[in-house]
C-alpha cells in the first residue's frame, strides 16, 4: 500500500470526519482518478512528437499513455477530425497514489518560482486541475533526451461535493497550496 494511501486512511479521513461532521466513514471524499494529458498542436506538422511524448508520459505515470484525436476539424489550425493532436493516461488506486505523491513531492517543489497552488484550480464541485509548463520536472525524464519541453495537465476528480470539501482532502493529504 503507498504512503499516500496510508496518509489518507489514517490521517485524511479523521480530521475530515472532525471537520465536516460526517455520520459515516464511506461520507468521507475520497480520490477517484487522476487524468494526466499533454496537448499537441505540433503533432500536425511533426507526428515523431507524438511518439516521444506518449512514451514520455508513460514513464512519468508508470502506465501506458493513449494517443488523442480530434473530435472536429478546426480549418484555422489546419486540423481535421480524426488527426491525432495529444496524449492522455487515467490512473486510479495505487498508481494514482504513488503519481500524487511524486507530484506533490517531487514534481512541484522542483517547478521555477513555486511558491504553492493557488486555491482558484478548483471546478466547482471538489476537483481540481493543475497545468504545468514542463515535464521536465518529474525525475524520471533525463533531461538530455528530450527533444522538446512540453506542457502537461492533470485533473484530479474526488467524491467531494463541494470545492471546500475538496481543497481540505488534497491539504491533507499533502498537496502544496499557497498560504494566504
Amino acid at each position: 500500500m503507498s504512503r499516500l494511501k496510508v496518509k489518507y486512511k489514517e490521517e485524511a479521513v479523521p480530521a475530515m470526519i472532525k471537520e465536516f461532521g460526517y455520520k459515516s466513514i464511506m461520507a468521507v471524499p475520497r480520490l477517484v482518478k487522476v487524468v494526466l494529458n499533454m496537448g499537441l498542436g505540433e503533432a500536425i506538422q511533426n507526428i515523431k512528437i507524438l511518439d516521444s511524448a506518449v512514451e514520455e508520459l508513460t514513464i512519468i505515470a508508470g502506465q501506458r499513455a493513449i494517443v488523442t484525436k480530434a473530435k472536429r476539424s478546426i480549418a484555422g489550425f489546419k486540423l481535421r477530425q480524426g488527426m491525432p493532436i495529444g496524449c492522455m493516461v487515467t490512473l486510479r488506486n495505487d498508481r494514482m497514489y504513488d503519481f500524487l505523491d511524486k507530484l506533490f513531492n517531487a514534481a512541484l517543489p522542483r517547478v521555477r518560482d513555486f511558491r504553492g497552488l493557488s486555491d482558484k484550480i478548483f471546478d466547482g464541485r471538489g476537483n481540481c486541475t493543475i497545468g504545468m509548463r514542463e515535464h521536465i520536472t518529474f525525475p524520471e525524464i533525463n533531461y538530455d533526451k528530450i527533444d522538446k519541453i512540453k506542457g502537461l495537465n492533470a485533473s484530479i476528480v474526488t467524491t467531494a461535493k463541494t470545492d471546500e470539501e475538496g481543497f481540505y482532502l488534497l491539504k491533507q493529504l499533502g498537496m502544496p497550496f499557497r498560504s494566504s
